[in-house]
């Protein structure tokens, strides 16, 4: 079955940095595009970065430009989200998703549960 697992998460001062992995399996992970979410405390799920099937068109949210970068290894069947000088605001469950097509929406075909990234001021 399809399945998506995150890891990296933690406890991290604000300024500092940490790096997400995303573990896929079941599914052609060389045949999708791969994307990071967060949600919040009290707050909806929001898109953080995308990359396509290959690697070579990324997307990022406004509030994340230039802090995070967003990566893939086909031969690992992994996504990673670097991310950089974080901020207390970046505090939130971090998900992975897979989809045939890179969006920028919800609707992404596979989810993972998340892994929490907690930023302190």
């Amino acid at each position: 079955q399809v399945q998506l697992v995150e890891s990296g998460g933690g406890l991290v001062q604000a300024g500092g940095s940490l790096r997400l992995s995303c573990v896929a399996s079941g599914f052609t992970f060389s045949s999708y595009a791969m994307g990071w979410f967060r949600q919040a405390p009290g707050k909806e799920r929001e898109f953080v970065a995308a990359i396509n099937w290959i690697g070579g068109r990324t997307s990022y949210a406004d509030s994340v430009k230039g802090r995070f970068t967003i990566s893939r290894d086909n031969g690992k069947d992994t996504v990673y989200l670097q991310m950089n000088s974080l901020k207390p605001e970046d505090t939130a469950l971090y998900s992975c998703a897979a989809d045939p097509v890179l969006q920028t929406t919800l609707g992404w075909r596979y989810w993972g549960k998340g892994t929490l990234v907690t930023v302190s001021s």
